[in-house]
């Protein structure tokens, strides 16, 4: 391994990884390629199949790729282009997609083998890249259907009246909990919510670390209801996720024992929804949880003689 730097394998893949991942980025950045197949997808793919064809050791190949890899995703945290939570989300999709290209690359590798060798490394390397910058364009011209609201529920059990719990929610001067892993990562972390009007038609804004979501209430239920539509958020590198609306259902128990029920309905546009949506979800459940520790936390201040010993429950 020692003196890999001086292979033109390692430069090759090293800059090719640097190519690849920096051309399908950008294509987001500014707004050409959707956050969907061909980039996720698509580029992981390319990227192995050019390495796997270019004819070289296999041993610097790998290691520019991973120092490419790492150089590539440290410039991106370095710069605040993205976040370690989003970086963390993209790998096993990203390392998935460049398993299957490599497997694709000694297919072709093989098929090809007998074959004249008269390609030139920059021709190995061109064609999948031009075939992952057509991609990209092509797949943001298609008709891709409109995202379908998603919802996530989170419910908690309390030793409080549902009035209780409503005057405790509705407008929260300031959020203190222990924060839950996503949170840790740099997951947008709420600060407080303040309650303009106590009506419907009022406004609800609730500040976060990296932005704020402002919500309009469409009904209200002092106790019982508080459904608010959202009408504008301004979350950093959040643009994939659109919030919609923001429910809390009061439920009374007992005497002096009530549910709260928070969803949070959003759409997103990030693709293959099948992988996004479980990682959306868990993000949302952890920002519910979040609040609802900081809930806790507030009623047994104002209620010093009654001790919670709640669980917040996420529902599918």
């Amino acid at each position: 391994m020692a003196g890999f730097y001086r292979s033109k394998s390692f430069w090759w893949s090293f800059a090719l990884t640097l190519l690849f991942f920096f051309s399908a980025f950008l294509s987001l950045h500014f707004e050409i390629a959707e956050y969907s197949y061909a980039v996720f997808l698509g580029a992981p793919i390319a990227l192995a199949i050019s390495a796997i064809l270019i004819p070289s050791d296999s041993k610097g190949k790998a290691i520019g790729v991973a120092l490419g890899s790492v150089v590539f995703f440290a410039v991106l945290l370095l710069l605040h282009w993205e976040g370690i939570v989003c970086i963390l989300m993209a790998l096993p999709i990203v390392a998935g997609a460049f398993f299957v290209g490599m497997l694709l690359g000694w297919m072709i590798k093989d098929i090809t083998k007998n074959r004249k060798k008269n390609s030139s490394k920059l021709q190995v390397v061109l064609w999948p890249y031009l075939a992952m910058m057509a991609a990209i364009p092509i797949e943001s011209a298609l008709s891709m259907p409109e995202p379908l609201p998603n919802a996530v529920s989170t419910e908690l059990v309390l030793p409080y009246s549902a009035t209780e719990v409503y005057d405790a929610i509705k407008s929260v001067d300031t959020l203190i909990a222990t924060k839950p892993f996503l949170m840790q990562l740099n997951l947008p972390v709420p600060q407080k919510c303040i309650l303009e009007k106590e009506e419907v038609g009022g406004l609800r804004t609730c500040y976060f670390e990296g932005g704020t979501i402002t919500e309009r209430i469409t009904a209200l239920e002092p106790g019982r209801l508080l459904k608010m539509d959202v009408i504008s958020y301004q979350l950093t590198g959040r643009k994939w996720l659109g919030f919609k609306e923001a429910i809390y259902i009061f439920e009374p128990i007992g005497d002096h024992t009530s549910k709260i029920t928070r969803t949070t309905t959003y759409t997103s546009v990030l693709r293959p929804v099948a992988y996004w949506r479980p990682w959306e979800e868990l993000g949302i459940q952890q920002e519910h949880e979040y609040v609802f520790d900081n809930l806790k936390r507030d009623l047994a201040r104002l209620h010093p003689d009654r001790s919670t010993g709640a669980v917040a429950t996420p529902q599918p």
